[in-house]
């Protein structure tokens, strides 16, 4: 009888000792690593115990912009349809982003003036300077406004500009730059080490242009 109360008694200790051993273990590993989610400054961090490091990764960046440089250009002959491309022209351009190294191609930006990209018909200058009826017609004067906000920006490095083949009247003499998808192109390279951002707007008397740089913090 005393043998078996002996064996009852070592067999709760037993017990009573590998509940304890688990419980220090589960307390152990659930004070090892911490998850917090910071709503306020909208951060996670992670909190490894070993080695005190906080890894925190930003849910939203946040970037504002500062204008670097504008210009504008009148409309001088106001034809329906050509006011049509232009404002077309614009709404493609608007809002691009031409990233730090990179270089920017208004053709490829815009893309080709046809009717099914929704161009209509109206006066372009042939490479003899004569005037005929073109898809289009009226794109050069956004990329000679946009070559203008270029030239103010030192950091902007033109890559090709053409000038027409006849003066036109939106801007001064040399001061142009002719586009035709596929042959003829308006191109510079952003050298800065920062983003920037065009914005362009067609209005019923001038087109708009202005280039602005972001900063991420």
């Amino acid at each position: 009888m005393k043998s078996l109360v002996a064996i009852i008694i070592l067999l709760a200790i037993c017990l009573t000792g590998c509940k304890n051993k688990q419980e220090e273990k589960n307390d152990y590993t659930a004070s090892k690593t911490s998850y917090i989610n910071t709503e306020n400054n909208n951060t996670n961090e992670y909190v490894n115990s070993d080695t005190n490091v906080n890894i925190s990764e930003e849910k939203n960046r946040i970037s504002t912009e500062t204008d670097l440089a504008s210009f504008s250009t009148p409309i001088v002959y106001k034809d329906a349809n050509r006011q049509h491309n232009m404002s077309l022209t614009c709404s493609r351009l608007n809002g691009t982003i031409v990233k730090a190294g990179e270089t920017f191609s208004f053709c490829n930006t815009v893309g080709k003036a046809t009717a099914e990209a929704g161009y209509k018909e109206a006066e372009i200058f042939d490479k003899e300077g004569n005037i005929k009826k073109g898809y289009g017609g009226g794109n050069c004067q956004v990329s000679s406004t946009l070559y203008n906000v270029v030239l103010q920006i030192p950091s902007l490095k033109v890559i090709e500009r053409h000038e027409h083949s006849r003066k036109v009247s939106y801007v001064e003499s040399g001061k142009d730059a002719a586009v035709a998808y596929g042959s003829i192109d308006f191109k510079f390279k952003n050298e800065n080490n920062f983003d920037i951002k065009i914005y362009s707007e067609s209005t019923e008397n001038s087109i708009n242009l202005r280039i602005a740089k972001i900063e991420n913090i």
